[in-house]
């Protein structure tokens, strides 16, 4: 694939996101040391690991934010480094608890503004009719009203959620990434974000998903392969029920936790070192 091909997604191998020997350095602190991960079509990834493990700056290379130090990071099969890394990322679907909207737009507008990749609306664009349907379509799928006129700033944080997942995959992405997506969320609104994202397993059968969090609660029970990091190592990664492991996990978070897993979710406890 030449460097100066226009980014897409379509007609790529089945391996949509490969790190190698990545290692992410900054000042005098390694963050990431020696990743390497490799997502596929349909594949369905967890980032485990306690605070400062390195989740969210891995997940900063998958989204093509940021460059490795040393290493490489292919996106949709373009190595970063060698590609315009704006049009890159407007093939790749963020979701993000810290996201920074402050306007009072309402949730048809933050959804299409997925389709501009822009954090407001831009002035004087007009959306075509296809675009309004897919804005529709979507928040209809996830359980949003598109013409109850809700309003970001209003919105409950599940609502916000389940917006954001829309307007991530407005543009059609084949890969999801969700970064601590469901941090402050209440019981019922985490669990409405997670069974939306079990939905799309069915709605999105080939779309590539990543999602970093420290709560085993907060895996969707579609969770197909898992990584575990510490201290920007990896520990283990692979078939999610081979790597969720007591054994594992307990070494990730260097502390005793017993793992189970129930109607398909996982629950984490710690045990006595006794």
């Amino acid at each position: 694939m030449s460097d100066d091909a226009s980014i897409h997604h379509r007609g790529l191998s089945d391996t949509l996101l490969a790190v190698r020997d990545a290692t992410f350095v900054r000042g005098d602190t390694v963050i990431l040391d020696h990743v390497s991960l490799a997502v596929r079509r349909a594949e369905r990834w967890a980032l485990i690991g306690p605070n400062g493990a390195g989740k969210s700056t891995l997940i900063s290379l998958l989204a093509a934010t940021e460059h490795p130090t040393r290493g490489t990071v292919e996106v949709l099969g373009y190595r970063l480094g060698r590609v315009d890394m704006r049009e890159l990322r407007a093939h790749v679907g963020l979701v993000t608890s810290r996201y920074p909207l402050t306007s009072a737009l309402d949730a048809m507008s933050v959804v299409l503004t997925g389709a501009t990749g822009t954090l407001e609306w831009v002035p004087r664009w007009t959306p075509t009719s296809e675009q309004v349907r897919r804005a529709r379509t979507l928040l209809t799928q996830f359980g949003l009203d598109p013409d109850r006129g809700l309003r970001w700033p209003t919105m409950s944080q599940g609502e916000r959620g389940r917006t954001l997942i829309a307007r991530a995959l407005m543009p059609d992405p084949a890969i999801l990434l969700l970064d601590e997506a469901t941090t402050g969320l209440d019981v019922a609104a985490r669990e409405q974000l997670l069974t939306t994202m079990d939905g799309l397993s069915r709605s999105h059968p080939d779309l590539g998903t990543v999602t970093v969090t420290h709560h085993f609660e907060e895996l969707p029970a579609s969770t197909t392969h898992a990584m575990l990091l510490r201290e920007g190592r990896v520990v283990a990664a692979g078939d999610a029920d081979a790597v969720l492991t007591s054994a594992a996990v307990s070494d990730a978070f260097a502390h005793p936790i017993e793992i189970a897993r129930t109607g398909g979710r996982w629950t984490a406890r710690a045990t006595s070192a006794g």
